[in-house]
């Protein structure tokens, strides 16, 4: 299989300062993580993932905070973004794939007493990876995100997202993937250059974007298979009798997943909490982070009491 490594100079100029860690499957591919933590024994652990076309830089803004309150952090990359090995062929690629090294690196660092923060892609590998070894969670964090069951109503912006993602004559295979992610953001704040160089720099050309190229051609009602659909709508169900706090936080700007899908979803969770994140587009913990980090002090904050 042919594989390209990221070279460590392509992420030197970033705004990115903590120490690379590797997990080697045993297929030889090379899974970067963050992992940082307090001086003492830690409260627990965040288990911070991340969707298309993004990787751990995502929470760049998030890690010392959550450090200061107490917590362990872990913040890998999936296999063919960010700092992680990147397997060439399209076909490499399918959300069990993804399942399976999310999976084996969490019981390789042996991950207990998680809080679970998922955007994008990551609700369907976190949430589905989660319900197969639940005893290792003791809460979730769902930021603009989904799981696939047959009454699922996928917005125009996702949509047009697959068709454009697809379409040889649009994005082609050389996705841009730094401005894709720039040109979501809505904040007035936020740098968006910044934010186009950190998603370009895992990435030397087309070839080693086959990963990013793949998520698209994944989502459920596109493929069924490669999309884990009949799996979404199992731990969709199972979501529902999970006797752990869940707490949903959408930015109100994001057109792939609008707000009024994370007020439907909350609706069909018992005890599930609610806040809205407004004028957050969709890879809101970028956009947003001082706003997200407060819902989720508020939260540690409600459960300390």
């Amino acid at each position: 299989m042919d594989v390209e490594r990221t070279p460590d100079s392509r992420f030197a100029d970033l705004d990115w300062s903590f120490a690379p860690h590797y997990l080697t499957h045993p297929d030889g591919l090379r899974q970067h993580y963050v992992d940082e933590g307090p001086e003492g024994p830690a409260r627990g652990t965040f288990l911070l993932l991340h969707g298309e076309p993004t990787w751990s830089y995502l929470y760049k803004d998030w890690i010392g905070p959550l450090v200061d309150l107490g917590y362990r952090v872990v913040a890998p990359d999936h296999l063919g973004f960010g700092r992680s090995d990147k397997p060439l062929d399209d076909g490499w690629y399918s959300i069990a794939a993804h399942r399976r090294t999310l999976e084996a690196l969490i019981a390789d660092l042996d991950l207990d007493h998680i809080t679970l923060v998922v955007q994008d892609w990551a609700g369907p590998i976190g949430l589905c990876t989660a319900l197969t070894d639940p005893d290792r969670y003791a809460r979730l964090f769902l930021f603009n995100t989904w799981l696939h069951h047959d009454g699922y109503e996928y917005s125009e912006g996702i949509r047009w997202w697959h068709e454009a993602a697809v379409d040889p004559q649009r994005f082609g295979a050389d996705m841009p993937t730094g401005a894709i992610v720039a040109g979501t953001m809505r904040r007035p704040d936020v740098d968006a250059e910044s934010v186009r160089r950190a998603f370009d720099a895992p990435f030397t050309g087309p070839a080693s974007k086959a990963g990013a190229r793949r998520f698209p051609a994944c989502l459920p009602f596109a493929d069924p298979r490669l999309g884990d659909a009949a799996l979404q709508q199992r731990a969709r169900a199972r979501l529902r009798e999970w006797d752990i706090p869940i707490h949903l936080a959408f930015g109100d700007a994001d057109p792939v997943f609008p707000y009024e899908t994370a007020e439907q979803w909350a609706a069909e969770l018992p005890g599930a909490t609610l806040d809205r994140i407004p004028g957050a587009g969709h890879f809101v913990q970028l956009d947003a982070p001082a706003s997200c980090l407060a819902v989720v002090r508020e939260q540690l904050g409600a459960s300390d009491g």
